[in-house]
């Protein structure tokens, strides 16, 4: 039987089990086995490790409870602006794209950037010009509308403050958490090429344009099949100067390091050295998986043709 395996991740942080309710903590696992599911049936369908990721992501996109696509949070300006990154182990393509607006599925116009342009990174109008040309789907303001991120947001608009905290109270006044609201996937397909895919609405009442790392490729985002694919998710500043994901890839490409290995290295003394606080998911094209990171939580799960079907949320 051919070898196949997806892992996602919809984010880390202050993730504790005493301020999630039995509902809530089921409506998470549920969307993410629903990720899982969707990567899993493309996977056996014979799709590529590029189609997993996608499809896994999309579904974290489009819903409300993640920060990403549908549930992206407000910034300083209070409109969503998107972010995401995708890339193929197998040639080293990829497509990223940030700060775009109204865009329904960010990772599919990642997608579109690495296949049909001649360029990796895409930004701003420029990226939103070219989803229309390329027929991505948008949506209005409204579509993304939460009125718990709005609340979130409102709270601090008028100060100079940001925030990576995600708390909802709207839905039942249940989630007291400090959470990185990114999502990504990790894949193996049966021909044994392996891909990553990350999403991210940002921080909340962000300014300046800012960018964090998950559309950064070696940053948030990498993938080559000699080594790795990660996904990361965590405080962006500090994952793009550990340039954390390529950087597991180089540990085993240069020292010979495991998956494990290399992620823990980064995730639990680079980044811990430098103050920064998340986690990552890897594969390599063996089929090995890791699910790391230094923080209290991180929603993941994984689903693999060796019978492995994992959703967790906690340490």
């Amino acid at each position: 039987m051919s070898n196949f395996t997806i892992v996602v991740h919809g984010g880390a942080g202050t993730i504790l089990k005493k301020d999630m309710s039995s509902e809530l903590e089921h409506a998470y696992s549920g969307v993410l086995q629903d990720a899982l599911d969707s990567g899993y049936a493309s996977l056996e369908k014979g799709g590529t490790a590029i189609d997993a990721v996608k499809a896994a992501i999309i579904v974290l996109e489009d819903n409300v409870l993640f920060n990403a696509g549908k549930g992206s949070v407000f910034t300083k300006k209070g409109v969503q602006e998107m972010d995401a990154a995708i890339m193929n182990g197998a040639n080293l393509a990829a497509g990223a794209i940030c700060g775009v607006r109204n865009v329904r599925n960010p990772i599919e116009l990642a997608a579109e950037v690495m296949t049909n342009s001649n360029h990796v990174f895409l930004s701003g109008k420029g990226a939103n010009d070219f989803a229309i040309q390329q027929g991505i789907k948008l949506e209005p303001d409204d579509y993304f509308f939460s009125q718990f991120r709005y609340d979130q947001w409102k709270a601090i608009r008028d100060s100079d403050n940001y925030s990576l905290d995600h708390t909802n109270h709207h839905l039942e006044e249940l989630l007291r958490d400090r959470k990185f609201g990114t999502v990504g996937a990790v894949a193996l397909d049966a021909a044994g090429n392996i891909a990553a895919a990350t999403s991210t609405g940002g921080m909340t009442n962000k300014k300046y344009g800012r960018i964090g790392d998950s559309p950064v490729i070696g940053a948030g985002t990498y993938a080559n099949n000699k080594t790795c694919a990660i996904s990361c998710t965590g405080h962006g500043e500090m994952f793009i100067r550990a340039v954390a994901s390529y950087d597991v890839s180089c540990l085993m490409e240069y020292k010979g390091l495991s998956l494990q290995e290399a992620m823990h290295k980064v995730v639990n003394e680079k980044l811990v050295n430098m103050n920064g606080e998340g986690g990552m998911i890897g594969i390599d094209a063996q089929g090995n998986t890791a699910m790391v990171f230094n923080s209290a939580g991180m929603y993941r799960g994984i689903k693999s043709s060796k019978g492995e079907n994992l959703v967790a949320i906690y340490k």
